[in-house]
């Protein structure tokens, strides 16, 4: 299913205006903590100004004194404008400081009064700054901001690059920011500080570009624009910030395959040597903006007898940009070719067009051509374009088979076979599939206000629910319409009940009735002859199965991997490869369900389904997060995660998994931030089944967190819905060990056993032997909890040899590290040894850190008071962390021994400590333990 949400990353400490720029803010930021100065550098547009505001409202609290300029071009010769800016309104504070001759050589340079030069006063003047900046520093950090040097007149960057090469150890920092092409900084970062940082801005990624129009309010672009405008802009965030505002307020987008309108500010900025070439090569020029690969052979194909020549006149105005490395034909920028084909009159575009269309090599990019070539209807045009569609889909470029269809569309006569609506429906189908999910949902609704054919109407309503995915309470409307409109006809039927299926499952979270549409879809599908939407009637039916734990799981699967198969199901995310992978992996086959998720990935690439992908990348994170690879599995999610956000794809399900990962092998903070957004989002979504997923991520990440008490709250929700539900196979979720473990840490381990008892009698029946071993390793902890010791020990010691056995990573390492903990004596480091080397194996460092913690933590008294059940009495107004704390005060222990005991940090100790008073009504840990003995007193 599509999935459509805006699922962003947990907010950071940075100024929303910096997005894109994190990396390099963080990195500035720092150097001018330490003290050090920064130079921003990079070519026009790319943010500089941005970052450098961002950065001087950061840190100017820091500073005592803040000093700013911000040269033009057109004052650049105005001498020593920028230093009357710098220390015009500190002259008053300094100049009495300064030598009579500095001071007299600096005001008459910043007031104007008086003929000061570098040639007359040159040596007055230099040391004057200089000392101007030591006096003001003796008063505090001074901390100088300039903007554009590249502007700032001669005589002011002179005296300001001598200062600064002198400062030496005084507290005088410089944020500047210059523009340059390429790493031409040199010059400006000889005229800085020793210890400058030069940070150059580098071209934004698709999706900063996409967050930045999101933030200026470009909200209505959709995915293949918002691609467009990235490789139009190259990245640059002031082009494609014009890009989008031009495309929001234009009434007419631009046709699909034309390059982007470029907005007359933006022609201006990057023709301005366009008047200087010749007529000819003017139109050679946008012959090959026209194109997609533009060589010379190319344009001589297409009419360009002079290419050359053309090309290298333009090369020496800086249009082009020379190709070492191949016969390409590559504009400076994206942004001149766009700007260039916006300037061409319409019938210029045209001969272009026509004259690629026979030239170009590439069949795809012909038909592409011909259509931009032609006006009206043309049904050997569309016809073209239609083939071209089909072969683009064979490629694996479902974004340009959409386009292709569109046009092909564009160019069909009405009454054709196939009609001009059942290209668009197809165009829109392959739209999903390349992720686009807001062109699909437009094109299918613009064909149901006209179409009045069943089957068309029935795709059109198919394609408005896919595109809603897991948000489909927004389409209920939808399956009323769609019966209506598909009347007995098996075939479309079929299709409308597939979705119903999924609507049962994922909105009325019931298994049952989700269970019983499928079984009946694939009944209809077989009736219609419909042998795709039986496929994956069966392939669902089967996933539906496995999570029941139902019996006819196995039986199912091989049905919907029976001959004949569906190319595009045997791949798809919902096929039946799909459903055979969760099976192994929930039956612990790791190694084989690796191979599997790893040759549908594959599969999936190829063909270009995004959401296919998503949903793969997810997978094989999974495999390798219980297969104990920690930082594989990170990577991988994060790559889930990058896409889902960039397609709006998947990002609920890629966030949860993301925070699962982030929380064995990467930040806990960021796993807790990620698995409450997934949360919430499942929950305005009403998806029932992601919900359950989610809160189980949010319970282990406070698990690992140290906060048993958060993870108890969270996974007993879980427990309840997947009650509800009727998911009964324990390796769906996997969180049933840890609610069992966070139930011991807060006291409770009458309720830690019924779960492992529950739970134990499912995984027996179906199997579950991973599951079994961690089951163990929790019932370990609950006999340890009642002083069985011994039995914990030997209990614990199977289950991390059955663990390891079955290839699950991680989890024998906390089987190793529950055991260092429980031995009789209190184990030395040597003792964690094992547990420290498995899980530096699997790279799990939120793990690691604990062991580390424990560790590092001092020994307790050998024989530890045994607190009285009667001072437990005055602690029962307290919260299940705050008892557990006050209980192991009572026993003497010291916050760093409570913390390796809770597995949470020292100041998380501390601050419950804090409200323990406060509730308790005393002032210190002493006050506790006499309360501890004036109880047994009694």
């Amino acid at each position: 299913m599509t999935v459509r949400r805006d699922f962003q990353e947990p907010a950071r400490c940075r100024p929303d205006l910096v997005i894109g720029r994190e990396e390099l803010f963080t990195a500035a930021h720092e150097q001018l903590t330490r003290g050090g100065s920064v130079l921003l550098h990079g070519p026009a547009g790319i943010g500089k100004s941005t970052v450098l505001r961002a950065l001087a409202a950061e840190y100017a609290g820091a500073a005592h004194t803040v000093l700013r300029c911000s040269a033009t071009e057109s004052e650049s010769h105005l001498p020593f404008l920028a230093l009357a800016d710098l220390l015009g309104l500190v002259l008053d504070r300094v100049s009495a400081r300064l030598p009579s001759a500095q001071a007299t050589a600096l005001e008459s340079a910043l007031t104007g009064r008086g003929e000061s030069s570098l040639q007359r006063d040159g040596l007055a003047l230099r040391l004057a700054v200089l000392s101007a900046l030591r006096a003001l520093a003796t008063e505090g950090t001074v901390l100088v901001v300039a903007d554009d040097l590249q502007w700032l007149d001669p005589a002011s960057a002179e005296l300001l690059g001598f200062a600064a090469r002198r400062l030496g150890d005084t507290p005088v920092q410089l944020l500047c920011a210059v523009r340059t092409e390429h790493q031409e900084y040199d010059r400006h970062l000889r005229a800085s500080p020793p210890d400058t940082l030069a940070v150059r801005l580098g071209p934004l990624t698709r999706t900063q570009v996409s967050a930045l129009l999101d933030h200026r309010g470009h909200t209505g672009l959709t995915r293949s624009t918002v691609r467009e405008i990235h490789r139009t802009s190259g990245g640059n965030p002031l082009f494609a910030l014009e890009l989008g505002r031009a495309l929001t307020e234009s009434p007419t987008p631009p046709r699909p395959g034309e390059p982007l309108p470029v907005p007359t500010s933006l022609r201006a900025l990057v023709l301005s040597r366009l008047d200087m070439l010749s007529v000819e090569a003017r139109r050679t020029l946008l012959v090959a903006s026209a194109g997609a690969r533009p060589t010379p052979a190319l344009l001589h194909a297409a009419g360009r007898e002079n290419a050359e020549a053309e090309c290298a006149q333009a090369a020496e105005l800086g249009l082009l940009a020379t190709e070492p490395e191949g016969p390409a034909v590559r504009f400076a920028h994206p942004l001149i070719s766009a700007a260039l084909y916006a300037e061409a009159p319409v019938h210029e575009r045209r001969a272009a067009h026509a004259a690629l269309s026979t030239a170009a090599p590439d069949p795809i990019e012909r038909a592409r051509h011909l259509a931009l070539a032609t006006t009206g209807t043309d049904p050997e045009a569309a016809a073209r374009l239609a083939e071209a569609a089909a072969l683009a889909r064979d490629r694996g470029a479902p974004s340009v088979a959409a386009q292709l269809g569109l046009l092909a569309a564009r160019h069909t006569p009405a009454g054709s076979v196939p009609g001009p609506d059942e290209r668009r429906l197809q165009a829109a189908e392959d739209a999903i599939t390349a992720g686009e999910v807001d062109l699909a949902r437009d094109i299918a609704r613009e064909v149901l206000t006209r179409a009045t054919v069943p089957a068309e109407r029935v795709r059109a309503w198919m394609a408005v629910i896919e595109t809603a995915g897991h948000t489909m309470t927004e389409v209920d409307a939808v399956f009323p319409q769609a019966l209506a409109d598909a009347g007995d006809d098996p075939r479309l039927l079929a299709l409308v009940h597939y979705q119903m299926a999924w609507r049962a499952l994922i909105v009325e979270g019931d298994f049952t009735e989700a269970r019983e549409a499928a079984a009946h879809t694939a009944e209809l599908a077989e009736r219609g002859g419909d042998r795709r939407t039986e496929l994956l009637a069966l392939a669902f039916l089967a996933q539906i199965e496995t999570l029941m734990g139902h019996p006819a799981a196995p039986a199912t699967i091989k049905r919907a991997m029976k001959e004949p198969q569906d190319p595009r199901v045997a791949c798809h995310h919902n096929g039946a490869g799909s459903a055979r992978f969760r099976w192994l992996v929930m039956g612990d086959q790791l190694a084989e369900a690796r191979a599997t998720v790893t040759a549908l990935l594959r599969e999936v690439r190829r063909r270009g389904s995004v959401e296919s992908e998503v949903h793969f990348l997810r997978g094989l994170a999974e495999t390798e997060l219980r297969s104990g690879h920690c930082g594989r599995a990170l990577e991988l999610a994060r790559e889930s995660l990058a896409l889902a956000r960039d397609s709006g794809i998947g990002e609920t399900a890629s966030g949860m998994l993301t925070s699962l990962a982030e929380a064995s092998g990467g930040d806990v903070d960021r796993a807790l931030a990620l698995a409450r957004e997934a949360v919430e989002h499942a929950e305005q979504d009403g998806d029932q089944m992601y919900l359950s997923r989610a809160l189980g991520a949010l319970g282990y990440a406070q698990l690992v967190a140290g906060d048993p008490a958060g993870a108890v709250r969270s996974l007993r929700r879980v427990r309840e819905l997947e009650q509800h539900l009727g998911i009964t196979d324990p390796a769906r979720g996997r969180w049933h060990g840890d609610l069992a473990e966070a139930l011991v840490r807060v006291g409770a381990p009458d309720e830690a056993q019924d779960v492992i008892d529950v739970t134990r009698e499912h995984a027996l029946r179906l199997g579950r032997e991973s599951v079994l071993a961690v089951l163990d390793r929790a019932e370990a902890l609950v006999r340890a909890a009642r002083g069985q010791l011994e039995a914990a020990v030997s209990q614990l010691t199977s289950a991390q040899d059955r663990l390891a056995k079955l290839g699950y990573g991680l989890e024998e390492a906390r089987a190793a590290f529950a055991l260092a903990q429980l031995h009789t004596e209190r184990p030395g480091p040597t003792a964690y040894d094992e547990a420290a080397r498995l899980f530096r194996r699997c790279r799990a460092l939120p793990w690691l850190r604990q062991v580390e913690a424990a560790v590092t933590a001092p020994e307790p008294d050998p024989e530890p008071v045994v607190t009285a059940p009667a001072a437990l009495d005055a602690l029962e107004g307290l919260a299940s962390m705050e008892r557990q704390v006050a209980a192991l005060v009572m026993e003497g222990a010291t916050n760093r021994e409570i913390a390796a005991r809770l597995f949470i940090s020292v100041k998380t100790v501390e601050a419950t400590l804090t409200r323990v008073y406060r509730k308790l009504g005393i002032r210190s840990r002493v006050d506790i333990v006499r309360l501890a003995a004036g109880r047994r007193a009694h």
